[in-house]
């Protein structure tokens, strides 16, 4: 069973709570990212993705120089290093989650996308399932 560590990002980019939505926006442009994690002190304390700037951000007349810490998504599903991708995969495809935080007594130390996972040598037949269950509408909440 490979361990995640064989296929998660380490040395991942990162901003803080006072970062502003253009500097987040330039870093994801010049990373070719969706998604930055927002670290304190190295521990995460939350994620923004592209998604987040946009209706978060733009839709509501937020400018470039405002604050991320308006946006940030807190509640972040995390791995630890100790997990086999088989692991992983069960996770973000039980929380239709595409990347996943890897921490060690909350500090990120990686991340995993379905990107990873694809092109590991992990279950192709895996990273498919779970692909498919994340990329599954959620029900409306009522």
């Amino acid at each position: 069973m490979m361990n995640i560590t064989e296929v998660m990002t380490s040395n991942v980019e990162t901003c803080n709570l006072k970062s502003s939505c253009g500097e987040v926006a330039n870093k994801m442009k010049s990373l070719d990212v969706g998604v930055i994690p927002i670290c304190e002190d190295g521990k995460l304390i939350g994620l923004i993705t592209d998604r987040d700037l946009v209706v978060n951000g733009l839709a509501n007349n937020f400018s470039a120089n405002t604050q991320i810490s308006e946006m940030i998504t807190t509640d972040v599903i995390t791995g630890t290093k100790h997990m086999s991708v088989e692991q992983a995969v069960e996770i973000m495809s039980h929380h239709q989650i595409r990347r996943l935080p890897i921490v060690e007594d909350g500090k990120l130390i990686g991340m995993v996308s379905l990107g990873d996972l694809a092109v590991s040598n992990a279950s192709n037949k895996e990273v498919g399932k779970a692909l498919e269950d994340i990329s599954v509408p959620a029900e409306p909440t009522k």
